[in-house]
């Protein structure tokens, strides 16, 4: 390479000595010279090939410059980053020389021309220049660079127009796939495969497939592709062509994909429907699982659709008669039926005689019994009953049902199975704040009301007394057969005892009582017998000011007995004061006593004869001094 470099300076001084005068021929001898240099492969290394043997210069600066440009000009002009057509001039075990018309040849690593099996001396390549001279002086330049930099241009415009490209699948990444594209590394993200979810991504591996370009980033050279757009570009177009022909009322087959709590969606070969849970049968269900499988094909009936938004309603059962029209002969108003609860509402409950023939059961229809009935407690979902049609309207496709219609009504002869006076066990079915419910049979039972619960207590609620699910005894107060009511009553059962109570607790007579419930306007007494009694808070003052309070335990004294009004007042307070008016008054007699004696003492005194000395006159004065006093002293006392 470098003898060729000689040769061609050798020619081009020759070309410059033809046509330079004469003097300046004969003044520098350059072809010896140079031939001298040629011959010459021993100098050493800081041998100076521009002094002769003469030590006279061979050219003059100004020549070597020019002679510089002319062997500049000789090579082909590159840059870094530059894309060159290049020659195979030699191939090696591990790397590929490769001749771009440059000063040098480059090396390339074979590993990069893999896709180029039977690659030969003298293919044509197309490379990239690195560096046109790296630090040890070498040209440095890349298929592998030449390649993406190709690729990517390619990428980026197909992502312009929008052109379909193939591309193979190479290995599996977190989150997708890796795939070659025009030799460029590109991502296929996993929702971006396939239109279903795809849980397998080693099934695509080696797979060569086209992909649409969606997303590129410039700054560091990534591409998204994706497969899916190409199927859901399929899918939009056979959508609008079955949309194009879609009408009301059409029959289609599709296959279910997806099933919700609100319906199934099928998929009718490129658009998708929606099967509404209230169109899949004409009888209740509660979940579109319970009749359609994924994958399952049937075929259904367009009710709905909308072009712009491209939504389809389907019907499954609009393909077969309503139940209504084609109700069996049996079925009409007074036979027997039997059906299962698959509604309950506050006013009754919906029978499912046959799906999509249903019948109410108002609650009014439950039981023969006039106590109210809640719905929501008697009957239970799922549960079956036999009932009995009272009214069937095919038109309006409505149907009246009775449960208690299927028994004898009790209530005729309700007088002579529960006459007045009988006494009864009863289980309590409700409770009230003004009474209490109570069955005595199947439709038959009355109320006890709060007041005929007990003769000696009072109750603020029946729940103090009773709760329901318990049994009580009762006796027949009254019948109204007319409202299909008893009047029940409970403390009937034993005589009144008030009437034998009246002496013992007289008005004036002291009891023991505990104080077991206050409230603002006094306090209930827990008086001996059972009997309760109301004491007035001013009737609840203690002797030391204070008033009693709850689970105190003292004297009290009856102040008034009602035996009409089943009441008994009480108080505390009027044995304290009772006492302090005794004590007053046994004082007031003893001041009285003491008087009398002193008013005999003096009239004996006036009564004697002899003359009164004057002593005696001090004693009179002293005597009747003292009487005032106790006069005086008495009269306080009385007052």
């Amino acid at each position: 390479m470098f003898q060729n470099l000689i040769v061609k300076q050798l020619n081009a001084d020759a070309q410059e000595s033809s046509s330079a005068p004469a003097e300046e021929t004969t003044a520098t001898t350059t072809a010896p010279v140079a031939a001298q240099y040629v011959e010459d492969t021993s100098a050493h290394d800081d041998f100076d090939w521009s002094i002769d043997k003469r030590n006279v210069a061979t050219y003059s600066k100004e020549e070597k410059l020019k002679y510089d440009a002319v062997y500049e000009g000789t090579f082909k002009a590159v840059t870094d980053g530059e894309l060159v057509k290049g020659l195979v001039v030699a191939m090696t075990k591990t790397d590929v020389v490769i001749n771009i018309g440059f000063k040098s040849d480059g090396l390339v690593s074979l590993n990069e021309f893999r896709d180029l099996v039977n690659l030969k001396t003298g293919d044509e390549v197309e490379v990239m220049v690195v560096e046109k001279e790296d630090r040890d002086g070498h040209l440095n330049l890349s298929r592998k660079q030449a390649r993406i930099t190709r690729a990517w241009e390619r990428i980026v415009e197909v992502h312009k127009t929008g052109e379909v490209i193939t591309g193979t699948v190479t290995s599996k990444t977190k989150g997708g796939l890796i795939v070659d594209v025009f030799g460029m590394e590109t991502f296929l993200p996993g929702s971006q495969i396939d239109v279903k979810p795809v849980t397998d991504y080693d099934q695509f591996v080696g797979k060569t497939m086209e992909f649409k370009v969606v997303k590129i980033n410039e700054a560091i050279k990534n591409a998204v592709v994706s497969h899916k757009a190409l199927i859901e570009s399929d899918i939009e177009a056979q959508r609008a062509e079955i949309m194009s022909k879609l009408e009301r009322g059409q029959v289609l087959e599709g296959t279910i994909k997806n099933i919700t709590d609100f319906g199934a969606f099928m998929d009718l070969g490129g658009l998708d429907g929606l099967l509404y849970i209230t169109d899949i049968s004409w009888g209740r269900i509660s979940h579109p699982s319970e009749v359609l499988k994924l994958d399952q094909k049937l075929k259904v009936v367009v009710l709905d659709f909308d072009d712009e938004k491209k939504r389809i309603s389907l019907g499954l059962k609009q393909l077969t008669p309503h139940p209504w029209d084609i109700l069996p002969e049996n079925v009409h108003e007074g036979s027997v039926v039997k059906g299962k609860v698959v509604n309950i509402e506050d006013y009754g409950a919906f029978l499912e005689i046959m799906p999509g023939v249903e019948g109410l059961v108002h609650v009014s229809e439950i039981t023969w019994a006039n106590t109210p009935i809640n719905a929501k407690e008697f009957f239970k979902l799922g549960d079956e009953y036999e009932a009995k049609i009272v009214t069937l309207d095919k038109g309006s496709r409505k149907m009246s049902l009775s449960i208690k219609q299927m028994s004898e009504d009790p209530w005729s002869t309700i007088e002579t199975k529960f006459p007045e006076g009988s006494r009864h066990t009863g289980l309590v079915k409700n409770i009230t704040p003004y009474g209490v419910f109570v069955e005595l049979a199947p439709g038959i039972g009355g109320m006890i009301h709060i007041s005929d619960l007990s003769w000696l207590k009072r109750f603020n609620h029946p729940s103090e007394y009773t709760k329901v699910g318990s049994n009580i005894d009762v006796v027949i107060l009254g019948i109204d057969k007319e409202n299909r009511k008893l009047q029940l009553g409970h403390k009937q059962l034993e005589e009144d005892p008030w009437n034998a109570l009246q002496d013992t607790f007289a008005v004036g007579s002291v009891h023991e009582g505990t104080v077991i419930r206050r409230d603002d306007k006094g306090g209930i007494v827990q008086l001996p017998y059972g009997l309760e009694g109301f004491a007035p808070n001013r009737h609840l003052s203690k002797e030391d000011g204070k008033s009693m309070g709850a689970d105190e335990t003292a004297q009290f004294m009856v102040i008034e007995f009602d035996r009409n009004e089943k009441r008994i007042v009480v108080s505390h307070t009027r044995i304290w004061e009772q006492s302090k008016i005794e004590e007053k008054e046994a004082a007031r007699k003893e001041a009285r006593s003491e008087a009398d004696k002193t008013k005999k003492a003096v009239k004996n005194i006036q009564g004697k004869v002899e003359k009164a000395t004057l002593g005696d006159l001090g004693a009179l004065a002293e005597i009747k001094e003292k009487l005032k006093q106790e006069e005086k002293q008495g009269g306080e006392t009385k007052e």
